[in-house]
């Protein structure tokens, strides 16, 4: 059983290191800089390899005595503890054989008796009354007994167990480990407290380069203790001393407020769920089968109901202080789960089956994928050049007019001359998109955009940014159908033939103010060859244009805005040229953004496989779908003039107000499309209110809605008209096939960011 050997032992080791410490702790820092003067101006800096870290101590007194010299108590003398152990013991027989020789001599136990001096007789104390036995004579004892050889004898001798190792922490020393040991360095432990505690060396200006003076770790700086009003409590979100783990609104390690790894290297997680609830009016076919009696040939009941649910999840990781500069890298991963619900009240809308009038989708994609990396710095006020490749988010001008869109590419980009110039140049190979979703698919669709721009910020006038932008629309074409079945490419209209189209964007864009005068506008000139129009039965090259301009004048809480939006159309659709203006992936935020009628939905070209314009865009361009068809060139164009406000109601509520007057460019390309020699220009009048509202003044919770109508025009009227005509006195007052006079788009979304 062990005995109290070791609790004492590690007791006496135990207050040796404090004694050490402590000794470490009382000597007077000595200043580095005084030993190593700062150099002469101009004078290279040598680099020293053992200098003495901020964060390190060293010895420079008396070095503390060896445990076994060091003796806290004078009055015990000093002597290492036994280990006490319970041991076993066995006994083991052992032969020996002793190495006597016969000498023929007798033995004399005192052979240097001869030698000593007769000591004085003295008389023994005790008086004996007997004798000894007569000294025995040489010839009394046989030879073989007198002179034998080496005798064997048997003994028992005990048996131990093997030696056992020295204890972990006993073994010998080094030379260079063995006490004492002058200048000894220690490195002082670094706490997990948010905010690092200074050293005594970093106090004296020892331990730091020439010239410098240590300062705190400004990512563990606390704040001050902030008051909103005099009375009350505090109102401060950071009163810890301690990162927060999950709580959104104290300085957290998982939302980049502190380093994750080591000094620079953060990390920002990102939850999103965003429900959309749209409730609509669109012109819908009714089909052969037709969900009301007597609807067949005519548009049938136009309310549908969609429901979309997104739930995303951003991972950031990055390196590099980015309050002042760029980051060194980054990773971003953002994967998306989303569900759709669709019901309408016509039959063969959503499927062939003419009992399906409701849908149910799930789609898992991956919207965000890419790895960025910093080229290097272009100057002292970090200009700089990046580069990123992956799945990656891309908006190609101010308001997204020709390409806003997430898909894989590589893009170089950065700024100069002090953040005044920025530029960008980006090449996709565009995935195939979710037909239900619009999320990416993995699938390629053999097509590549070349985008290639500069902004120059306060371009003649202070506040005004100007934009000069190449764009570069490589489209294959080949053969695709959506995943209800349905062929978008090539587009069937007219003579369906597989064609590649390669259009070519000039554009210049500008963004910013005039003195009070807000401005954003854009221009673009696009040219190139499509080798086979569907509709216009033959190659044809591209000659298309597109503007828009909006004015806005800030008047306190309300800003006043006019807008103007112009696409060129096709006036000859079965010539050579084409000259109806199309983008390649838009989402424009302009004339009403998501709350406006025309901007929002996208509508069916009477009955045929196509749409007049496609949803969340502004150009009609005959196309089967902005995401999985081609870019078609030979359509109607637009005109739309615009009028709105921006009110800031309260700081956590927004209000918008657009009412938009639409007409098209040109009808030819719908009169040939509908076989009609009758389609007027006039589209309607689009009217829209929406709102924000965020509760909590910051984007974690965002409350949307908004209401926008269209009311019809006469070229409306002349491509939703009944395809019947009605007979007096016999078909009903109202036809089935009518056209809706009240054409509307409620929406509700809620976005949670945590």
């Amino acid at each position: 059983m062990a005995g109290p050997g070791p609790n004492i032992f590690g007791a006496v080791r135990d207050l040796v290191v404090l004694s050490g410490l402590t000794l470490l702790a009382l000597v007077p820092a000595r200043s580095v800089a005084a030993e190593n003067p700062a150099p002469l101006a101009g004078e290279k800096i040598p680099f020293d390899p053992n200098a003495l870290k901020p964060w390190q101590s060293i010895s420079l007194g008396p070095p503390p005595l060896s445990p076994e010299e060091f003796n806290p108590d004078s009055g015990v003398p000093q002597g290492r503890p036994a280990f006490l152990e319970n041991a076993g013991m066995t006994l083991r027989l052992t032969r020996t054989l002793s190495p006597n020789v016969p000498s023929g001599a007798l033995f004399n136990p005192d052979p240097g008796a001869t030698f000593r001096t007769t000591p004085p007789k003295v008389e023994p104390f005790f008086q004996n009354e007997f004798g000894l036995l007569p000294p025995a004579k040489e010839d009394e004892f046989p030879l073989e007994l007198r002179e034998r050889g080496p005798l064997r004898s048997n003994q028992l001798t005990p048996v131990g167990p093997p030696p056992a190792p020295p204890r972990y922490g006993s073994e010998p020393l080094p030379d260079h480990l063995k006490l004492p040991r002058l200048n000894a360095r220690a490195n002082e432990p670094i706490p997990t407290r948010f905010r690092e505690q200074d050293y005594p060396l970093s106090r004296a200006g020892a331990g730091v380069p020439p010239n410098t003076r240590p300062v705190p770790d400004r990512w563990r700086v606390e704040f001050v203790p902030w008051r909103r009003y005099t009375t009350g409590e505090g109102d401060s979100p950071y009163l810890t001393a301690r990162t927060a783990l999950w709580r959104p609104y104290e300085q957290s390690v998982l939302k980049g407020d502190a380093p994750v790894i080591g000094q620079d290297i953060f990390l920002n997680l990102t939850a999103v769920t965003q429900t959309e609830l749209e409730f609509r009016r669109l012109p819908t076919p009714s089909g052969v089968s037709s969900a009301q009696f007597g609807g067949a040939e005519f548009f049938g009941r136009s309310e549908q109901f969609t429901l979309q649910q997104n739930f995303s999840f951003t991972a950031d990781l990055f390196k590099g202080e980015t309050v002042f500069k760029p980051v060194e890298w980054a990773v971003r991963v953002q994967p998306v789960v989303n569900v759709n619900y669709t019901q309408v009240r016509e039959t063969t809308v959503l499927s062939p089956d003419p009992r399906s009038t409701d849908r149910t989708r799930y789609f898992f994609g991956v919207q965000e994928a890419f790895g960025e990396l910093h080229l290097r710095d272009l100057s002292v006020n970090y200009d700089f050049i990046a580069a990123r490749a992956g799945l990656q988010t891309f908006n190609s001008d101010f308001r997204g007019f020709i390409f806003n869109n997430t898909d894989l590419g590589f893009r170089i980009f950065g700024n100069a001359d002090n953040n005044q110039w920025q530029y960008n140049l980006a090449v996709f190979d565009l995935r195939e998109k979710d037909t239900f979703s619009d999320l990416n698919t993995f699938d390629s669709r053999d097509q590549r955009v070349i985008v290639v721009n500069a902004y120059r910020q306060d371009f003649i006038w202070k506040g005004y940014t100007a934009q000069l932008s190449l764009h570069a629309n490589l489209d294959g074409g080949g053969l695709h159908y959506d995943r209800t079945g349905s062929l978008v490419r090539p587009e069937p209209l007219g003579d369906v033939r597989a064609h590649a189209v390669r259009a070519f964007y000039l554009g210049w864009a500008g963004d910013g103010h005039i003195g009070r005068l807000n401005l954003n506008h854009a221009c673009y000139q696009v040219f190139g060859h499509d080798d086979f129009n569907g509709l216009a039965g033959r190659p044809v090259e591209i000659n298309a244009q597109m503007a828009a301009l909006e004015l806005s004048y800030d008047q306190d809480w309300i800003r006043y805005k006019t807008s103007f939006f112009y696409a060129s159309g096709d006036g000859h659709a079965e010539d050579g040229a084409a000259t109806g203006f199309d983008t390649i992936i838009d989402n424009p935020n302009f004339t009403g953004g998501p709350f406006s009628y025309w901007t929002r939905q996208g509508f069916n070209l009477a009955g045929t496989a196509i749409g007049l314009k496609q949803r969340n865009s502004l150009v009609p361009n005959l196309r089967s779908s902005k995401t999985e068809g081609q870019a078609n060139f030979v359509n109607p164009g637009v005109f739309i003039y615009g009028l709105g406000a921006d009110l800031d109601v309260t700081p956590k509520l927004r209000a918008f107000l657009n009412v938009n007057y639409i007409h098209l460019a040109d009808t030819d390309p719908i009169k040939t499309a509908l076989f009609t020699d009758k389609i007027r220009t006039e589209m309607g009048l689009d009217c829209s209110l929406g709102f924000q509202f965020r509760p909590l003044l910051n984007d974690n919770i965002i409350l949307s809605s908004g209401f926008g109508v269209l009311l019809p025009g006469a070229g409306f009227r002349d491509i939703y008209r009944t395809s019947t005509a009605t007979v007096p006195g016999f078909s009903p007052p109202r036809a089935a096939g009518t056209v809706d006079d009240f054409l509307y788009s409620a929406i509700m979304a809620v976005t949670f960011t945590y």
